[in-house]
């Protein structure tokens, strides 16, 4: 089947945050009628029509009490981890939560104490240092090396603050959040090993890993046996599939010790039961939507050139990085001759085009700019023809 991703979704049904002008207008005070947002991580397109078929059945059932984790979502899991992650799954190591965010913040009352130390590698998905301040943890950042069009991990700083400040955590983004990158089994290795000695407990948020752009992406589930112990790995279908506001996800974690610590905070916070158009979009998803993730994923690359064939013609000052993974594009204007806020501020304004900022990231990404290609490429062409014009603009007026 082929599927049609130019016709997107009317995102006033579903009250997105990213396409309401009073949410937007706070940001940026005059926005015009017409914009495209370009900044909040979801997509535009429609879920795929199994999933929509799926949740109609269920609508039109007209019953939506009360359920539980049925075995079919299990195996559901089960199946996708193997088929496109090569990951062996136990059912007993998978807990399903309300989303990854608040995931990250019952495991940080679940291992840690107040004042305890999380460690982080930045710029970083800011909920990182959320689920850490909410809950009175300090941050430790340990910044990524930018060389070239790519992050790397600096493993020395990241040793000795370790052995330093004794973190009982450390959040590490796989892929990584905002740029894509994906890491190596050499580096997860590197990073599994260091947490393993300075017991650390690595947990992997792999989220961003099924829209694969270029190379391969490893889970840190592929670890050897003996790194194990030592992990948890959260992950869900909500960027893959678009499933974000239905607020379901899951840790898999093989420690039947780390396993039954965030257990027990779930039963203290009554995380029980889940919602059910949640599991059964999940469900669907993982059994019937892998030609339609395939497919979207062809159209974002196609998203990507239209992008990038722009910002090397219209941009020369900014910097797009290797975008491996994900939707996302991370650009560094740090040679642009403006800073961040003042480029956002007048695609916003005058071009009509609401890109994210790096203050969003917790540290080092003071000099960038993030962009959504979710979206119909009719737009993405739209919002740098736009930008394009604004951008020569802010250079003869400078």
């Amino acid at each position: 089947m082929k599927y049609d991703f130019d016709d997107i979704a009317d995102r006033s049904i579903d009250n997105a945050r990213k396409w309401d002008k009073k949410i937007v207008n706070k940001k940026f005070p005059g926005i015009a009628d017409d914009f495209i947002p370009l900044w909040i991580a979801d997509m535009d397109f429609k879920a795929a029509p199994e999933i929509r078929n799926a949740l109609t059945k269920m609508s039109e059932n007209g019953a939506y009490g009360y359920t539980y984790p049925t075995e079919k979502w299990f195996q559901s899991v089960i199946d996708w981890q193997d088929k496109k992650h090569n990951n062996h799954v136990e059912k007993d190591w998978i807990t399903l939560g309300y989303g990854t965010v608040p995931n990250m913040h019952y495991l940080v009352q679940a291992l840690t104490e107040p004042e305890d130390y999380i460690i982080m590698n930045t710029p970083v998905y800011g909920p990182f240092a959320y689920a850490a301040e909410h809950n009175n943890r300090k941050v430790i950042t340990v910044p990524l090396i930018l060389k070239g069009d790519r992050y790397y991990l600096d493993f020395n700083k990241l040793e000795d603050e370790m052995k330093a400040k004794h973190p009982k955590i450390l959040m590490f983004c796989s892929p990584h959040n905002p740029s894509g990158r994906i890491w190596s089994q050499d580096e997860l290795i590197k990073v599994a090993q260091l947490c393993l000695d300075n017991d650390v407990v690595l947990v992997s948020d792999e989220v961003h890993s099924e829209h694969i752009m270029e190379g391969e992406f490893i889970s840190a589930l592929r670890l050897p046996e003996k790194y194990m112990g030592n992990l948890v790995m959260f992950t869900s279908p909500n960027k893959a599939f678009n499933l974000g506001g239905l607020k379901l996800s899951y840790s898999i974690i093989p420690s039947e010790k780390l396993r039954n610590a965030l257990r027990k905070q779930y039963l203290k916070n009554s995380v029980t039961s889940p919602n059910v158009p949640g599991q059964i979009a999940m469900t669907t998803a993982y059994n019937d939507c892998g030609e339609w993730l395939l497919q979207c994923e062809s159209y974002i690359k196609e998203n990507l050139n239209i992008f990038e064939k722009s910002i090397n013609k219209d941009f020369p000052e900014w910097k797009l990085l290797k975008m491996e993974s994900s939707y996302l594009p991370w650009i560094d204007v740090s040679e642009s001759g403006f800073d961040m806020h003042t480029i956002a501020n007048n695609m916003a304004i005058n071009a009509g085009v609401v890109v994210g900022i790096g203050d969003d990231y917790v540290a080092d990404a003071d000099d960038f700019l993030r962009f959504n290609l979710g979206t119909s490429a009719k737009l993405i062409q739209e919002s740098m023809d736009r930008m394009a014009v604004e951008w020569r603009r802010m250079k003869s007026n400078k």
